[in-house]
């Protein structure tokens, strides 16, 4: 199944990596390799994780506040957001209407 990102998403994932190669050398690309391995687990069983409508599911990281917001479309993983745990919970929806 294809992986395929909004541009919101892919900004989210660099402003992800640059806050956190700013606080530690090295931190932006463990972050990186947290989004990939979260990324892997959606690919494996993309339906294990909390629906939050219909079509819409969100899968928490492991290390970092973060989750991933992705919709199992007929042949793709649609990723809507990367989204910080801390911001207001639905701010992505606006994207997927």
């Amino acid at each position: 199944m294809e992986v395929r990102l909004l541009k919101a998403a892919q900004d989210e994932l660099d402003e992800g990596y640059i806050y956190y190669e700013d606080q530690l050398k090295g931190l932006g690309d463990e972050f990186v390799d947290e989004v990939l391995n979260t990324l892997k687990r959606i690919k494996l069983n993309p339906k294990a994780w909390a629906p939050l409508s219909k079509r819409t599911r969100r899968c928490l990281f492991k290390r970092f506040s973060y989750g991933i917001i992705y919709q199992i479309r007929e042949k793709e993983l649609l990723i809507v957001a990367i989204a910080h745990l801390h911001r207001k919970p639905q701010y992505w929806k606006n994207r997927i209407q």
